[in-house]
């Protein structure tokens, strides 16, 4: 299995900024795609932005531009850099995993969540 650790979120000021990491680790033969979901109180959980093994990149509309998607292959870490944060950014969010163990057993993770508020 492939276990996902999520780290640096808080509580932030609108316009500010905030760096989320997510590092797995397991028996990884491969993660492909890593990604990050957020999930506001009432309402579903959503895709923010994933990234391949290659580094192709997409983001939710609502995001683009302030948001960056960038993984660390080498250490099976992926980072959301969150700049001019909005109050409708406020959301757990939550890194996501798909990938393949060294047994060849495909799986889908996901971290236990990070909570991000922006707030005056």
């Amino acid at each position: 299995q492939v276990q996902l650790v999520e780290s640096g979120g808080g509580l932030v000021q609108p316009g500010g900024s905030l760096r989320l990491s997510c590092a797995a680790s397991g028996r990884i033969r491969s993660i492909n795609p890593m990604g990050w979901y957020r999930q506001a109180p009432g309402k579903e959980r959503e895709l923010v932005a994933s990234i391949t093994i290659t580094g192709l990149t997409t983001y939710t509309d609502s995001v683009k531009g302030r948001y960056t998607i960038s993984r660390d292959n080498a250490k099976n870490t992926v980072y959301l850099q969150m700049n001019s944060l909005k109050p409708e950014g406020t959301a757990v969010y939550y890194c996501n995993a798909d990938g393949w163990t060294t047994g060849w057993i495909k799986c889908t993770s996901w971290g236990q969540g990070t909570q991000v508020t922006v707030s005056s």
